[in-house]
């Protein structure tokens, strides 16, 4: 599952508002909201959380699991 933290990054990354990633996965702008303020894994449905999941991987987005990455905490990057 992933994290509100990967979720801001993830948007950050792509540049997109909330209002953006809420249009490309079909998941409300407020419940995204409610989910990037928790660092941990967000409070919402998993079948939500999935199409987030899969509206940023369509568009580049990789989720790294804590020690997929130098830091060894949860993170994204963008696909090469």
């Amino acid at each position: 599952m992933i994290s509100g933290l990967q979720i801001r990054m993830a948007r950050a990354a792509l540049g997109w508002t909330v209002a953006e990633l809420s249009e490309k996965s079909g998941v409300s702008a407020s419940s995204i909201a409610r989910a990037e303020a928790i660092d941990g894994i967000a409070t919402m449905r998993a079948s939500s959380l999935f199409e987030l999941q899969q509206a940023l991987e369509a568009n580049g987005v990789v989720f790294l699991a804590a020690g997929q990455d130098l830091t060894g905490g949860d993170g994204v990057r963008m696909r090469e």
